[in-house]
């Protein structure tokens, strides 16, 4: 994706609609064994240029960081939404997922006219909204989203590493490594995991 017209076709059909505070929102962690999922939800002004924007799995660590930098700056309004470890063992990573995904929407202090949620799915909210499968990929507010999902959570699991140097968790940040299969097989699971799922239980 790489044309600005190309990034901001779903932001501006809805403004042709009018619909002018277009949310994007994603969410980062529901594949890794440990910590919780992060959500953030992103209005942009229109039609900015970010640079090297795209979904956050195909960005490095290092412009991640300098695009949430920047994408922070240039946002109408921007919020975080978390579900913890424990939610999503009560809920299931989807519902949890989803979640995150609500309290960051809620979390935004500028209220949106328009959702736009990377996914197949909506969320629990009274407001308009369209899911789109790869999302993250194709719609620049949903891609700034998903890069302050991703550095927020990463973020949060360089904490967590303190709290349990022996997973190493500042390195895989909590997926399925071969790393963290061993430090799982060696020490066992800590609070941080996700009993559910496969490999910790």
């Amino acid at each position: 994706m790489d044309s600005l017209e190309s990034w901001y076709r779903y932001e501006e059909e809805l403004l042709d609609q009018g619909y002018s505070l277009v949310a994007g929102v994603d969410e980062a962690g529901r594949g890794p064994l440990a910590g919780p999922v992060v959500a953030a939800a992103v209005i942009l002004p229109g039609r900015v240029f970010l640079p090297g924007l795209n979904d956050s799995k195909k960005v490095s660590p290092g412009r991640r960081e300098d695009l949430a930098h920047r994408i922070k700056q240039v946002a109408l309004d921007w919020a975080i939404g978390i579900s913890t470890v424990n939610e999503i063992e009560l809920l299931n990573i989807h519902f949890a997922s989803l979640l995150a995904m609500r309290r960051a929407v809620q979390g935004l202090s500028v209220v949106p006219q328009f959702l736009l949620v990377d996914g197949r799915f909506t969320l629990d909210l009274s407001l308009p909204q369209r899911a789109l499968v790869g999302g993250d990929a194709s719609s620049a507010s949903i891609a700034a989203a998903s890069i302050l999902a991703k550095v927020t959570r990463d973020q949060l699991m360089q904490v967590c590493h303190y709290l349990y140097p022996q997973y190493g968790f500042d390195r895989h940040k909590g997926y399925p490594t071969s790393a963290h299969r061993q430090a799982l097989a060696r020490w066992g699971p800590c609070p941080l995991h996700r009993p559910g799922f496969r490999g910790v239980r």
